[in-house]
């Protein structure tokens, strides 16, 4: 849903530190934060998709409980999930989704990092 992929997109930017990038090309939006990844949109795949970082036991749940939540397309299939916004997941969890995986990132940054964020 283009809505969900506005919000999504619209979030991230808001996230501290949040640096938009395309790496792997046009079609793939990359956010990075101290230089490690927390989120990529494919904005060219209809619908749009977006992989997240996510706790390995939370996304056997969501893989389970959802169509549209599968393991991270070309990534490490036990640390990420992709998503669809074809609508199942609702906006509120899409967003939580995607500060959980923000702060799994930051979480693992240096002291430094972690501590260049709070300015």
């Amino acid at each position: 849903m283009k809505s969900q992929y506005k919000s999504v997109y619209q979030h991230a930017t808001k996230l501290n530190g949040a640096v938009e990038d395309f790496p792997f090309g046009p079609e793939a939006q990359v956010f990075k934060v101290c230089g490690k990844m927390f989120m990529l949109l494919a904005v060219e795949d209809k619908p749009a998709r977006v992989t997240l970082k996510c706790e390995p036991e939370a996304a056997v749940q969501l893989c389970d409980q959802y169509s549209s939540v599968s393991p991270g397309y070309y990534m490490n299939k036990k640390h990420w999930i992709t998503i669809v916004l074809d609508g199942e997941l609702s906006t509120s969890l899409l967003i939580s989704l995607l500060d959980d995986s923000y702060n799994l990132i930051v979480k693992k940054l240096t002291k430094k990092d972690r501590a260049s964020l709070v300015n």
